[in-house]
């Protein structure tokens, strides 16, 4: 890569705009290739969820180990992705509650939020990839394209496509800002909780379709990115229905 592209890439991936999460990666040595793939396309930031570092990351690192030592680590996903706005969540299996935007859909719409807007992008297990728990703190999903259903992407190789696509698209200068900027992922899951609340007291919601309706609900007040008049309106009208 030539030092005038580098520059580019620099100015364009903000350091604090992307933040990639890890839920229980099985390796070290995948930590360790994630970092590096986080190096050779400009992203810094690396959260771990359920997992410590561990010497073999810092072995297949290479070059990369000041994006290990500046790695959080979470013991649970509220925590990791509180602070974001907008959360995409890769995953290769269909979902029957869960709607999942193609690749290059993704990454339009991650283009679309304004250039300050945090982002995280999450990414399961390699063997078990992300339970439907750990989707709801997503607000889209995205499939990575490839020839055979399975076996689905290494993780260390579904972050590296999954992050030089964006570093690639971050460099086009003709993107254009569509959406406005998103209340904070803890907000937004507050907001949900409510709706949520109001739901089960007006027994729309019991025991019989509570998994089933809370994932729809998810899906949908997930896709929306709530934003603050967003927040206003849907409270509003949820606490009048529930009057």
């Amino acid at each position: 890569m030539s030092r005038s592209m580098q520059a580019k890439a620099t100015q364009s991936l903000p350091e604090d705009k992307y933040v990639v999460v890890l839920v229980r990666p099985e390796t070290s040595e995948n930590i360790g290739l994630v970092a590096r793939s986080m190096k050779n396309t400009g992203f810094r930031k690396l959260r771990l969820v359920g997992e410590e570092l561990g010497e073999k990351s810092f072995v297949t690192a290479v070059h990369s180990r000041d994006i290990l030592e500046s790695a959080q680590v979470y013991t649970n996903l509220d925590e990791a992705t509180a602070d974001c706005r907008v959360v995409f969540a890769s995953t290769s299996k269909e979902r029957k509650n869960f709607t999942r935007l193609g690749f290059e859909e993704a990454i339009a719409k991650m283009n679309s939020y304004p250039p300050h807007t945090k982002i995280g992008l999450l990414f399961g297990n390699e063997r078990t990839g992300l339970t439907s728990e750990e989707l709801h703190h997503s607000n889209f999903r995205f499939t990575i394209p490839q020839a055979t259903a399975q076996p689905s992407y290494n993780l260390a190789a579904a972050v590296l496509l999954s992050l030089f696509r964006i570093f690639t698209s971050e460099n086009n200068a003709s993107r254009i800002c569509k959406e406005t900027n998103p209340l904070s992922r803890s907000d937004q899951e507050e907001c949900i909780q409510r709706i949520l609340m109001i739901l089960e007291e007006k027994k729309f919601i019991h025991s019989g379709n509570k998994t089933h309706v809370q994932e729809m609900i998810y899906d949908l007040l997930g896709r929306l990115a709530i934003t603050e008049k967003d927040r206003n309106l849907l409270l509003a009208v949820f606490s009048k229905g529930a009057g």
